[in-house]
């Protein structure tokens, strides 16, 4: 990963408020064009980090950096590549939608002449284009995020971070809302934080799991822990000590009189000798396929009990 396609790196971060420690020695780095999820239970600090990658809470410790600028230096520049949506989406809901993004045009420093335009591209983007003239306390709890998306967007800053965009709306929002992340995710880099395992699922390209504030896994969305496994059935089973023989297969389990677990070495994939060599020896292949931890049991395993040491995934 290039250091010139950083746009996000935090390092060390660490927030103690008086003898609690929310967040401990988080690092962070989010390249160009990355979806990246901050997932964790409640409470596990995933607001906290949020709030200081955003520049709204400084850090006890550490520091972070927006496209290589200190938000510690220069928050104000740093501060113009970003785009925020907290958890409750920050509206006026006294002010109409055009009202309000245009006011938010201003504060992000958007000459007047362009904040019509901004305006418009912001509303087109986030699906409010019908609503301009509405009054924000008047719209659903989902068009409200939408407006709170839109001034996030409205700069065009190269990463948004998005805390709990979905908590509170109904199935059918959700779904709007995740869809319309995966459209920024195009042309932004996104930080999204959530507690929710299928919305990091249907929108991430990559997970980060807090727990009890601290980084305890960072991998790409579909990775799996561990050495990866091969279910195998067959109609007329081979002895388990064939299986564990084969290049690539560094041991066979017996899952019962047809069917077997083995364990595989990465650098082999021994998959095509196992169906040549099942069809040479008259074995009866019916079973074939990887198995691996769903993103759900890794949650479960690394935020139950004691902090885990951090799994990270170079992938």
């Amino acid at each position: 990963m290039a250091s010139d396609n950083i746009l996000i790196e935090a390092r060390g971060l660490t927030r103690r408020f008086g003898p609690n420690v929310a967040v401990a020695d988080l690092s962070l780095k989010l390249a160009q064009g990355e979806i990246l999820g901050l997932l964790g239970p409640n409470g596990a600090g995933k607001s906290t980090t949020m709030k200081m990658l955003t520049g709204n809470l400084a850090p006890t410790e550490g520091e972070v950096f927006i496209k290589g600028q200190s938000l510690r230096d220069d928050a104000v520049l740093a501060k113009q590549q970003l785009g925020y949506l907290p958890e409750q989406p920050p509206v006026y809901p006294e002010l109409t939608v055009d009202e309000y993004l245009r006011y938010c045009a201003g504060l992000h420093g958007i000459a007047s002449k362009a904040r019509a335009a901004a305006v418009d591209s912001a509303k087109r983007d986030c699906g409010l284009s019908d609503v301009g003239r509405r009054v924000i306390g008047n719209l659903s709890k989902g068009f409200q995020q939408r407006v709170g998306l839109a001034q996030a967007i409205i700069h065009r800053p190269p990463v948004v971070v998005l805390d709990e965009p979905t908590v509170g709306l109904d199935p059918i929002q959700i779904r709007e809302i995740r869809t319309l992340i995966r459209e920024l995710g195009r042309v932004h880099s996104v930080i999204l934080s959530s507690h929710i395992l299928p919305e990091i699922q249907a929108v991430c390209g990559r997970v980060m799991i807090v727990n009890r504030g601290r980084l305890v896994y960072d991998a790409a969305i579909d990775a799996h822990l561990g050495n990866p496994k091969l279910i195998v059935g067959f109609a007329r089973a081979p002895g388990s000590n064939e299986l564990a023989e084969m290049q690539g297969v560094l041991s066979a389990e017996t899952l019962d009189d047809r069917r077997f677990r083995l364990s595989l070495d990465p650098a082999h994939d021994p998959r095509d000798a196992i169906v040549a060599l099942a069809v040479q020896r008259g074995w009866g292949l019916q079973e074939l396929r990887l198995e691996a931890k769903t993103l759900e049991e890794i949650f479960v395993e690394l935020t139950s009990g004691d902090v885990q040491p951090l799994m990270r995934n170079a992938a």
